[in-house]
């Protein structure tokens, strides 16, 4: 068979792909989740504490006085068994096709659903609870900030939130420009040590105050309506604070990988110890917390701790730090989308310029919205359902299914449809009692106060 000479177009064609690739390479050396793979096991181990035991779990005594003792200690329970599940299956899931990592969420999504559905599906859930989180935690920061000054300084003037909250702000526009996951190693440990320390502080104060007198555990709302909605908006609180789904093939991304050692082993002995860390904090906050303080306790555990002063104030500072590294992992892969899209849809060059406006805009968008909206707990509940539950409950669930097809009835089967179904009905209830919080809350609110 006669070989056919290559046409001159041909010859451009191939000469454009190869730069392209070279380009496309340039621009994913650049982009913050592809640019470094050198992380250790143990930064995924602190990257994941630090985003998954959010300011969320000073809420949690609050949420166990709306679901009362046995359905409380039962949704705790069951939430750290089912994410700890879904966390495995992502882990598992990042490297499933040889030679390819999926390096975001949305990757995955686009090759268990299709291309367009998949973008469709997965990333206005991830924005939602990226924005939602960083949303969340510039009005958290601003508070703790707030009440730090407060203990410490009982004489002092009082500062509008409104401040505190760009105060904290200020913060992100310097480390916002730290260009990737393992630049932020350092504030990510250090906030993974202050969430373990403040929680330590919340449910060692508790303990030592002891059961209040006179404590009740029944339900507070007076009527069965305000008791059901009630329930459905603490189901938000506890699927928020099991929310660190949205980040972890971002944070695997970051390990090295070979056929011989994929990334799966280092990335799930760092979940593993997470998870230790996960429970550690939670079980004693919300258990020790709901015991001492019953129905009375508040949306933020150490608002009900008022002495001793200096343990407070503390606690309240190692909040901020500890937000403030749960603040840049949340907003780094949405650095990421926005980058990806000014550098490979509209074209713009890749450097500093751009970085330092992008990043810039997307901290102040967020602080404005925070100074604007800041109704803490409901928002919590809100964003926990309508948008944590899929990503974390059950997504991860649906994908195995449409990926790994196992036979009907099989035991993967049957746990991936009980998650599943789980999932959806935090989903949908969660959502409305954070709603009916939402606009109580919003009835005595003054705009920037």
């Amino acid at each position: 068979m006669k070989a056919v000479a290559p046409s001159e177009k041909d010859v451009d064609n191939s000469t454009t792909e190869l730069t392209k690739s070279d380009r496309e390479r340039a621009i994913d050396d650049w982009l913050p989740i592809t640019s470094s793979r050198n992380a250790k096991w143990w930064y995924s181990a602190f990257h994941n504490v630090t985003a998954m035991v959010g300011a969320g779990v000073l809420s949690l005594p609050y949420a166990m006085s709306e679901l009362g003792w046995g359905p409380g200690v039962a949704v705790l329970v069951l939430s750290w068994v089912i994410t700890l599940f879904t966390l495995w299956q992502m882990v598992e899931m990042h490297e499933m096709v040889p030679g390819k990592r999926f390096d975001r969420y949305h990757e995955l999504g686009q090759y268990a659903f299709g291309e367009k559905l998949g973008l469709w599906i997965v990333v206005p859930q991830q924005l939602i609870c990226e924005v939602g989180v960083c949303i969340v935690y510039m009005v958290t920061g601003g508070k703790s900030l707030k009440k730090f000054h407060d203990t410490v300084c009982l004489d002092c003037k009082n500062i509008k939130l409104s401040y505190f909250i760009m105060i904290f702000a200020s913060v992100h526009f310097v480390l916002s420009q730290l260009p990737n996951f393992n630049s932020i190693s350092g504030v990510s440990l250090a906030a993974a040590v202050m969430s373990l320390s403040y929680s330590t502080i919340a449910w060692g104060a508790s303990a030592h105050k002891g059961k209040q007198e006179g404590v009740e555990y029944g339900y507070k709302a007076h009527s069965t309506a305000g008791t059901v909605f009630n329930f459905f908006s603490a189901l938000g609180d506890v699927a928020f604070a099991y929310a660190g789904h949205n980040v972890v093939l971002e944070i695997q991304a970051t390990i090295p990988s070979t056929p011989e050692k994929p990334s799966k082993k280092p990335m799930w002995k760092g979940v593993v110890v997470a998870y230790i860390v996960v429970a550690l904090c939670y079980f004693p906050v919300a258990l020790v917390g709901y015991w001492a303080f019953g129905n009375s306790v508040e949306d933020n555990i150490l608002l009900s701790l008022v002495k001793p002063r200096w343990l407070i104030a503390m606690a309240n500072m190692f909040v901020v730090v500890h937000v403030i590294g749960s603040y840049q992992i949340y907003a780094m892969p949405v650095f990421d989308m926005i980058e990806t899209v000014l550098v490979k849809k509209l074209f713009f060059p890749p450097g500093l310029p751009l970085r330092l406006i992008a990043r810039s805009v997307y901290v102040a968008v967020t602080m404005f919205i925070g100074i604007t909206f800041p109704f803490f707990g409901a928002l919590l509940g809100f964003f926990g359902g309508f948008a944590f539950s899929p990503t974390t409950y059950f997504l991860p669930c649906v994908m195995w299914l449409a990926i790994y097809k196992p036979k009907k009835f099989s035991l993967s089967w049957i746990i991936n449809w009980i998650c599943i179904m789980l999932g959806v009905l935090l989903m949908v209830f969660s959502p409305i009692g954070g709603l009916r919080q939402i606009i109580l809350q919003a009835k005595t609110y003054k705009f920037y106060s």
